[in-house]
């Protein structure tokens, strides 16, 4: 049997979603044609733009990058998604705690891991799990794990092709195509909840969130995100379009160089949901869940780096919180830019300051001279002409970000604390696996192609800085 390769399954699986959330949500493909707009008129008023991303291979990827986001109820439901994403070559990267949100859930990102899978194809689903433990009330706690223990979110032949790929080493394109159908079940939007509605209002009372997991027949995929190169404008323009934005972008504030991740949606509507009753007939309520994002990534961060992001934005939040019906916005956004003029806005400063990461290259002049050059200092080298650099995207995500996504689409204006931390390892015994560290993967990628293009010039070590 002849195996088609992982990235061909994660695009097919990746426009198949894309497919069922337009039909689901039409607001998404409204969505769509507005990311699709802005991409193209900011490529055409910045050649530049358009020439680096030419030059790294990463062009096509901005059209068919997206990720999902996905909330599991149970450590076996994410063993068993662990494994139908490895079918895909996805696995699980970071871990995000976000109690710090007063959300009870922690998560883990799965995606592709090489840089060449990336630009084949980035698709990535932020997939959270619930820690009903964080359910004070024992009673509601005791209900919510029966009502999940009782549910099966997987077909059992996606559960057979899972086990094919495991022993196999693979699918045949057939298999792939029907793998594809079969796991689009499991994030397919059902009106009919496997509760009660009072069951729904008890949960929901607890936390919208706890609601959400709970109370439907499996993880409906609950929004999808293209990726945008000019957010600002997307934020107006959705206005423009009849979609209804979230009050604020998440993340850092507009800069000449991007950095990590900025966010936005547009908020969920209510949705009919039909709930069960103790006479067999049913009784019509509603939830409000799914919703579209859009981001715009920038630079990944060293640990250096991330630490000065954080700190920050740390210091923003002490000064302000933005308010979800965007009554403060204005000056949210003004308190984030002051506070972010401490974060270099250069690239060549954040290069020398170690707070990025970055992808070497020789240059030809570099190439030209191998065996001649006797400087051995990277800022040297990049001065000098041997080497250049680009930066490397962040491909993951960032908690407080995500929390405040979540927040602002989840129909709740009460504010739930949740008293807890984040426990890695109770998350990886859950998972079966433990995470990847997304700095361990970008730091192996910038030593690779600085030992790489080390060689080419004729180098075998070298200073990273000068400093």
């Amino acid at each position: 049997m002849e195996c088609v390769e992982q990235h061909v399954i994660r695009t097919l699986f990746s426009r198949a979603m894309s497919d069922m959330y337009r039909k689901e949500v039409p607001q998404y493909g409204t969505l769509l044609d507005l990311v699709d707009e802005v991409n193209s008129t900011t490529l055409a008023a910045n050649p530049d733009l358009l020439a680096s991303l030419k030059k790294n291979n990463e062009l096509a990827r901005i059209s068919e990058e997206r990720h999902g986001a996905i909330r599991l109820g149970t450590a076996a439901e994410l063993q068993t998604m662990r494994e139908l994403f490895a079918v895909m070559g996805m696995y699980p990267v970071g871990y995000y705690d976000l109690s710090i949100a007063d959300l009870p859930v922690h998560a883990t990102a799965f995606r592709p891991v090489s840089d060449m899978d990336l630009k084949k194809n980035p698709f990535r689903i932020f997939t959270s799990l619930l820690r009903t433990e964080l359910i004070d009330d024992p009673e509601i706690r005791h209900m919510a794990e029966h009502i999940l223990a009782s549910r099966s979110i997987f077909t059992p032949r996606v559960r057979e092709l899972i086990a094919i790929n495991s022993d196999k080493g693979g699918l045949s394109l057939i298999q792939a195509k029907e793998f594809v159908h079969e796991a689009l079940e499991t994030f397919r939007w059902h009106d009919k909840a496997i509760t009660s509605l009072e069951q729904h209002h008890l949960l929901e009372q607890v936390h919208p969130l706890i609601a959400d997991v709970v109370c439907f027949k499996g993880p409906h995929i609950n929004h999808l995100t293209p990726r945008t190169l000019d957010i600002g404008t997307i934020q107006q323009k959705m206005y423009e379009r009849g979609l209804n934005p979230k009050a604020i972008i998440e993340g850092p504030p507009e800069r000449s160089v991007p950095i990590l991740l900025r966010q936005t949606s547009f908020k969920a509507l209510d949705e009919a949901i039909y709930f069960p009753t103790q006479q067999g007939n049913e009784v019509k309520g509603t939830h409000k869940a799914r919703f579209g994002e859009i981001e715009q990534r920038g630079i990944a961060l060293t640990p250096k780096g991330k630490a000065l992001y954080e700190n920050l934005l740390n210091q923003v939040r002490l000064n302000i919180i933005p308010s979800l019906d965007g009554s403060n916005s204005a000056e949210y956004y003004q308190v984030l830019q002051d506070q972010f003029l401490a974060f270099p806005d250069s690239l060549d400063e954040m290069m020398k300051q170690g707070l990025v990461y970055l992808e070497y290259h020789a240059t030809e002049k570099g190439i030209q001279h191998a065996g001649t050059i006797l400087n051995n200092n990277v800022i040297n080298l990049i001065s000098d002409g041997f080497l250049e650099y680009t930066p490397i995207i962040y491909e993951d995500f960032l908690p407080i970000s995500a929390a405040g996504i979540f927040t602002s689409n989840l129909g709740d204006n009460n504010p739930h604390s949740v008293l807890a931390s984040g426990n890695q390892q109770v998350f990886e015994e859950s998972l079966g696996v433990q995470v990847r560290d997304p700095f361990d993967l970008y730091a192996t990628r910038e030593n690779e192609s600085l030992t790489t293009s080390l060689k080419k010039i004729g180098l075998a070590s070298i200073e990273i800085s000068s400093d």
